[in-house]
């Protein structure tokens, strides 16, 4: 019986460590149908917005008004998620010489500051369950 319990134990917590979950992204303020939403997930602070640093991402047609896009089998842990519409389809986000957008974005629990792109901290979830999250575009 003992045995048992022990490998119950050791199968329910090896199981809830690997547990996989679906995000489902509300993308709002999307001002046409053109082009593409991109929706970046990353899992750490260091290379955050960094293209080569995405943890896991996901794109789809964009959709006047609200677009929604789902990422399946993300682990438990803490994510930050950027977004932008990339209108014109070349499947990279368009800036100017300053380095500023000129495509919309977005950030999961935060916005643009005056002086650049908000931190992963300060975009940052929890994801222990399937969840949805809805990010504003400007």
């Amino acid at each position: 019986m003992k045995q048992t319990s022990v490998l119950f134990i050791a199968i329910f917590t090896s199981s809830m460590a690997l547990a996989q979950h679906k995000l489902s992204v509300v993308v709002a303020g999307v001002k046409s149908s053109d082009g593409m939403i991109n929706v970046a997930v990353y899992n750490q602070s260091e290379g955050f917005l960094k293209i080569d640093e995405v943890y896991m991402g996901n794109s789809t047609q964009a959709v006047r008004g609200e677009t929604a896009i789902t990422i399946d089998n993300i682990p438990n842990g803490e994510y930050a998620l950027a977004v932008f519409h990339d209108k014109n389809g070349n499947k990279e986000l368009d800036t100017n010489w300053l380095g500023i957008p000129k495509e919309d974005v977005g950030f999961s629990n935060a916005k643009m500051k005056t002086f650049g792109p908000p931190s992963f901290k300060e975009c940052a979830i929890r994801l222990d369950s399937d969840a949805e999250v809805k990010v504003v575009i400007k």
